[in-house]
């Protein structure tokens, strides 16, 4: 039978909209996000801020015309909390143009935890100002005004902004090649350039804190007119807000550099930008975390090797590195020839693997090295120990054959998880990089390398997420990120699979087959930057370092001189054993010594007046204040070597 064509008028015109649990709904004609939650129920509708059509993130207002897959985002994904951190950062613009109408607004993007936005402005922000701003932003927020989008061609956008005096804007938009259209986004009497999408109204955004003020260059150049950067927070709940502004006054407390300072472990200098100067105790702490993965090596395999700080040009044109790094190298020239510091160990680990002809026998062949590197990071990007120009990786790299990757991940996979246990973390997220648009190698090879790091995962039973394209140009990878006590993430551990750098080398082992054949080059680190490690540490235990990495374990003190060579005694007795200890004779108020070396977060203060020397016992208070009570130095010693091996 013949349909009538007025109802094939009407199929033509169907819309059919796939949502992510499989189902389907049609609509006759075009369909708004907006439109398709209200659909579905009333309070997805109120909860809707966006939306994503196969794939692409859009407006509540954004209309679908033909078949697509959908998803409606609320404040409780991703997306959403994105959208309401980037539609703040347009409120912010809003509040302070309707306050100092003479700002001129240029940027606002959405950052980690946050967002920002420059302004250029006669006269420097104050902390009042920022009270008030956020005061009148929430203003704004409560009158609920649409967020209203429209498109102008470019030449009449330029056109508009200039009019409003917004010289900044103007010249982004001119920026923008001819014939182009732009989109703006207008909330009540602002109206901004911006690609969007938004949430659909300002009352949406409820959430939001202003942190503070910084100086920031227009377009980041120092040759342009400096700018105020008003850094901003913004969060989908009450509850979400206040937890952030919570863990930011705990990591405060936490910081690595003030803690750094208070217990005399390092400083930074001036006269050696991004270079860190070690203090006694500092070192003990960095000697006590390199001995702990030296063993690892030792037990696991790995040969430790050491290759030169200064490599010759041409050797890193081969690997690529001299036009991908260049502006991150420190170079040197020495009778006419160009050198430069090594940023990475790699290439070095190769010139050793090729001394001398390898066999398959002897594969995996693993190195390792605590290898010093320097890159030249901007100044900006310097903090404390976390960010340095001259650091020390726990570098190790297996040189294996394919069938071997499998193995060699779900094995370091353990080693890893083993090692981040004994430094106290024990939360671990697993993400596998996998290959980018821009990549060298076979889709076979890369098909191989990523289904052995997924199938190491899934071995080692560890759940893991896919961060699609994220692999190096040469093979995926997977990142280990650990989270500390108070919730932050540390992106630390890495395993990567390479195909490349062997064969630009000239790396070869000689197979079963009696052929020469390139290994697989796996570039793997569990701590990383050893200075960057250690200042997660420190933050992770808030400067009380657990007994076997404290750099200090025991403090001896005495009441009076007459117990001074008796706490002597004590001192060497303990030295004697291995133990880390020190003492303080001064004739000094006990209470005065005991609360000045509390506040060094040291895991035990011995003291002893007469009654101890007399019996030979020691009176034991732990960290936290603890009265442990009197017990025999043999006792004692015990426990804290029970303390040490049960990495306390």
């Amino acid at each position: 039978m013949t349909a009538r064509p007025s109802a094939l008028f009407n199929f033509k015109h169907m819309v059919q909209i796939t949502l992510p649990d499989g189902s389907l709904r049609e609509f006759p004609g075009t369909v708004t996000v907006a439109e398709l939650a209200a659909s579905i129920g009333a309070g997805l509708a109120k909860a809707t801020l966006g939306g994503k059509v196969d794939g692409q993130l859009v407006d509540a207002g954004f209309s679908i015309s033909q078949n697509a897959s959908v998803s409606i985002v609320t404040a409780k994904d991703a997306e959403g909390l994105e959208l309401i951190r980037h539609s703040t950062a347009h409120l912010l613009a809003y509040a302070v143009k309707s306050m100092f109408p003479q700002a001129q607004v240029t940027i606002g993007p959405v950052i980690e935890n946050g967002f920002y936005y420059d302004f250029s402005f006669e006269r420097p922000f104050t902390p009042e100002d920022l009270v008030a701003i956020e005061k009148r932003m929430s203003e704004l927020a409560a009158k609920d005004e649409q967020v209203l989008r429209r498109v102008l061609p470019r030449d009449e956008a330029v056109a508009y902004f200039k009019s409003l005096g917004e010289h900044y804007k103007a010249e982004i938009i001119g920026s923008i090649p001819a014939g182009e259209d732009v989109s703006l986004y207008r909330e009540g009497e602002f109206e901004d350039l911006c690609r969007g999408p938004h949430v659909p109204s300002t009352g949406k955004l409820k959430h939001f804190k202003l942190m503070k003020v910084a100086g920031a260059y227009w377009r980041g150049d120092s040759k342009n007119e400096m700018l105020q950067r008003i850094y901003g927070t913004a969060w989908a709940s009450k509850e979400d807000l206040q937890l952030y502004l919570t863990q930011l006054e705990e990591a405060e407390k936490r910081d690595h550099r003030k803690l750094g300072r208070e217990l005399d472990l390092f400083h930074i200098d001036d006269h050696a930008p991004g270079l860190v100067f070690w203090h006694p105790n500092g070192w003990t702490l960095w000697q006590m975390v390199e001995q702990y993965m030296r063993q690892v090596y030792r037990d696991n395999g790995y040969l430790e090797v050491k290759a030169p700080q200064i490599l010759d040009k041409t050797l890193w044109e081969k690997t690529g590195h001299w036009d991908k790094y260049r502006e991150n190298m420190f170079t040197t020239e020495s009778e006419k020839r160009d050198y430069a510091l090594k940023p990475m160990n790699c290439p070095g680990h190769i010139l050793i693997f090729n001394q001398g002809i390898k066999s398959y026998r002897e594969l995996p062949l693993r190195y390792g090295e605590f290898g010093q590197c320097h890159r030249n990071e901007p100044t900006g990007g310097l903090h404390g120990i976390m960010r340095v120009r001259g650091f020390t990786q726990d570098d190790g790299h297996i040189f294996c054959t394919e069938a071997q990757i499998l193995d060699e991940c779900v094995a370091y996979t353990s080693l890893l998880q083993k090692v981040y246990k004994d430094f106290g973390f024990n939360d671990i997220i697993y993400k596998i990089a996998t290959r980018p648009a821009q990549r060298i190698g076979s889709d076979e090879s890369w098909d191989r390398a990523e289904d052995a790091l997924m199938q190491s995962l899934k071995a080692s039973g560890c759940d893991y997420i896919i961060s699609p394209g994220d692999g190096a140009f040469y093979g995926p990878k997977i990142e280990y990120t650990l989270k500390d006590a108070i919730g932050r993430q540390w992106q630390c551990g890495t395993i990567q699979v390479d195909f490349s750098m062997p064969d630009r080398l000239g790396a070869e082992y000689v197979g079963e087959d009696g052929a020469r054949h390139r290994p697989v080059m796996l570039h793997r680190a569990i701590v990383g930057s050893l200075e960057r490690f250690i200042g997660i540490l420190i933050e992770q235990h808030a400067g009380a370092l657990p007994v076997w990495l404290a750099p200090e374990q025991v403090m001896v003190l005495n009441i009076t001189d007459a117990q001074a060579e008796y706490a002597l005694d004590v001192v060497k007795k303990l030295k004697n054993q291995g133990f880390r200890v020190s003492k303080d004779l001064r004739n000094e108020k006990i209470t005065y010594k005991i609360r000045e070396h509390t506040m060094q977060k040291l895991p035990y203060i011995l003291v002893m007046g007469d009654k101890e020397m007399a019996a030979g016992t020691v009176a034991v208070r732990a960290r936290g204040n603890i009265d442990l009570g009197v017990m025999t130095l043999e006792a004692f010693s015990q426990k804290l070597a029970s303390d040490i091996a049960s990495k306390q």
